[in-house]
């Protein structure tokens, strides 16, 4: 099927994406899924779903500079967003899902719905794929923090992974995780049973809360 989004490679344009937030930048390629932007400092792989709006800037508006290397991620074959994220592993990148707060780390594992992302502030975390509104891949001599490779070795999570995230979920009761990075403290307490879509959790007070498992964007342990 003819992708009518083609047309504006080379365009410079304006995104606007879920909660009011706009990018702007030079559209580099569209996937099947996927729309790469460079934004006059980084490449942006940006999940097409999550794109509400777009608009071509205005010449007062442009004061992107033009790319001047290639995207840090190479292939041969048309993107998808699945093809960024299993290309994109073991690469230190920045992902962004909710809040105000990029989260720089590496893509570990990549399962049928979600994907393991090492943080080296908030250790292993479980990204639901439907979630993630952007990747930014680092440069080859960039590293998160400027962190050592002792500090943060590139090195797969060692623990057992469920093919969905609904079933990963599940091994998990009763453990104590954050959810959605802990947006608010009636997303940390201990993971009692997930049933019919929703998740029973217990709060630091004892208080029983139950969230829609599809609002669940990254869930970890606190012990990971």
């Amino acid at each position: 099927m003819k992708n009518i989004l083609k047309k504006l490679v080379g365009e410079k344009v304006k995104l606007q994406l879920p909660g009011k937030k706009i990018i702007a930048g030079m559209v580099i390629e569209i996937g099947s899924d996927v729309l790469v932007l460079f934004d006059g400092k980084d490449y942006l792989y940006l999940p097409i779903v999550h794109i509400q709006k777009i608009t071509k800037l205005e010449p007062k508006e442009d004061d992107i500079p033009p790319p001047s290397g290639t995207p840090n991620i190479e292939h041969d074959e048309e993107l998808s967003l699945r093809k960024v994220l299993t290309l994109g592993k073991g690469m230190f990148t920045e992902i962004y899902i909710t809040g105000n707060q990029p989260i720089p780390g590496f893509i570990s594992s990549i399962m049928n719905n979600y994907f393991v992302f090492y943080s080296p502030v908030y250790k292993t975390m479980l990204i639901s794929l439907n979630h993630l509104k952007w990747l930014i891949p680092y440069t080859a001599n960039q590293r998160p923090y400027s962190l050592t490779n002792q500090q943060l070795p590139l090195q797969p999570v060692n623990i057992s992974l469920a093919r969905t995230l609904e079933v990963q979920i599940e091994k998990m009761v009763n453990e104590l995780v954050i959810l959605n990075i802990g947006e608010n403290s009636n997303l940390i307490g201990k993971l009692n049973s997930l049933q019919n879509n929703f998740i029973e959790l217990i709060t630091a007070r004892e208080e029983l809360i139950y969230l829609n498992m599809h609002d669940i964007k990254t869930i970890h342990f606190t012990n990971m």
